[in-house]
């Protein structure tokens, strides 16, 4: 019995960039990209492992080896726009917020559910992991480009951020490719309360 269930929710991907140094977050502007098993071919975060970092230092201790399930950082359309509007920026570079993908069209973009899949009509397939908190790395890019407004990102990026994914079945993503959601079972477990 299928346990992901298709919808007719469909967004058109409007940005693609890679992380060629890993000096800092900023992406370089693409019009195709070859999605391996490892994430975007030549991003900085693409491998099947990772250091692990601040994110789960809860789980582990830092620099644990830990399997990749942020190869690439999303983002839509729509949250960027709330996000230049709330730092009252006139523009807002997909690049200066590390993104590898920008989609328009998904309403609540970074509440998707953990395990959703957008797959493509090619059937390029990527897995949606959680939502990406702010940090202040993004805020030191759009520093560079509009001085004084980098210290205001995480707030303005709060909820907004978009969401980490790995990918589940490689091929080639492009300008103008529409992802279709695929969702999990809605979740309805809640944490037992302690007597």
């Amino acid at each position: 019995m299928p346990i992901l269930t298709p919808t007719p929710l469909t967004a058109v991907i409007t940005f693609l960039g890679i992380n060629i140094d890993g000096i800092d977050l900023s992406t370089v502007p693409q019009t195709m990209v070859e999605v391996r098993y490892e994430g975007f071919a030549g991003d900085s975060h693409s491998g099947l492992t990772r250091r692990s970092c601040v994110r789960v230092k809860s789980q582990y201790p830092k620099d644990t080896e830990i399997r990749n399930t942020r190869q690439i950082s999303a983002l839509s359309a729509e949250e960027l726009e709330l996000i230049r509007e709330s730092m009252v920026l006139d523009t807002i570079e997909p690049s200066w917020v590390g993104a590898n993908l920008i989609v328009e069209g998904f309403p609540d973009f970074s509440k998707l559910p953990p395990s959703s899949r957008l797959i493509a009509a090619n059937g390029t397939s990527i897995v949606v992991d959680m939502e990406n908190a702010p940090c202040r790395f993004p805020g030191d890019i759009i520093e560079q480009h509009r001085p004084g407004k980098g210290k205001l990102f995480a707030k303005a990026a709060q909820g907004r951020r978009g969401i980490t994914l790995w990918v589940e079945r490689p091929g080639t993503l492009k300008i103008g490719d529409e992802l279709r959601l695929h969702i999990p079972p809605v979740c309805n477990w809640r944490l037992p309360s302690a007597e």
